[in-house]
């Protein structure tokens, strides 16, 4: 049988189509275009197959996107859920005050690391959320200023700063204003990624892996001081734990 699961961000969405774990086919567009008319029946349809299951499961930021996805697909016979809909302490024990305050792509996240047991996931999202993972309990995080949203909030509130696409090879200062900004954000993120991971481990006294994802994943592995690695379907593959063990 296949099925359908997505993530919905405030930036960007995922939406797959698997059969067991296995993506089959996956699709990847801004999350404002969901509320075009008509726009997410259009996905659903590319991602149509006989034997397709009719729950299709999102872990969700975004109510209002989640509300709007389901009046759509309601009408077509599809019904929709969030992974928050079901006990999720049953896959994994959260050692929070409130489960409520946690962002669904957070908690995936977290499911699908737990198979190291010991692990730190850094999501490179809307925001940078660190999130810590230790003996296979979910034991709280860090949020921190996304870099997309910082460099594009710092061209909105200055008026001669443009939006510039953030490069690694970053060797001096810069000797105009885009390789300035460059500098400033390249060293500026080292600095806070590296403090943060230093700060999470320094008294970890057992292996574990750092996971990385989201859009600068792979630029900031190269600046990471440690052994990371890099999975852009981490959130998706929580989903599909948290489908398969309820649905």
């Amino acid at each position: 049988m296949y099925y359908i699961i997505g993530d919905i961000g405030n930036t960007s969405t995922k939406i797959c189509l698997l059969e067991q774990s296995k993506i089959i086919k996956s699709i990847s567009i801004s999350t404002k275009k969901i509320f075009l008319k008509g726009f997410i029946k259009k996905i659903i349809k590319r991602l149509n197959k006989k034997n397709l299951r009719k729950e299709v499961l999102f872990s969700c930021v975004v109510p209002l996107v989640l509300n709007k996805i389901k009046k759509d697909l309601n009408k077509t016979g599809f019904k929709v859920l969030e992974i928050k809909s079901f006990n999720l302490k049953k896959i994994i024990k959260i050692n929070i005050r409130n489960i409520q305050q946690l962002g669904s792509d957070r908690i995936v996240n977290s499911i699908e690391g737990k198979k190291f047991r010991n692990c730190l996931v850094i999501d490179f999202g809307t925001a940078t959320t660190f999130d810590i993972i230790k003996n296979g309990i979910y034991e709280g995080g860090v949020i921190a200023p996304g870099v997309k949203l910082s460099i594009k909030n710092l061209s909105q509130a200055t008026a001669l700063l443009p939006i510039f696409d953030l490069k690694s090879n970053q060797k001096r200062y810069g000797k105009n204003t885009k390789d300035a900004l460059n500098a400033g954000f390249i060293w500026g993120y080292d600095g806070l990624i590296n403090n943060i991971i230093n700060k999470i481990t320094k008294n970890w006294k057992m292996n574990y892996k750092i996971i990385l994802t989201g859009g600068y994943a792979n630029l900031f592995k190269k600046i990471i001081k440690r052994r990371t690695i890099v999975d852009q379907n981490i959130t998706i593959k929580g989903v599909s734990k948290v489908y398969r063990k309820f649905l």
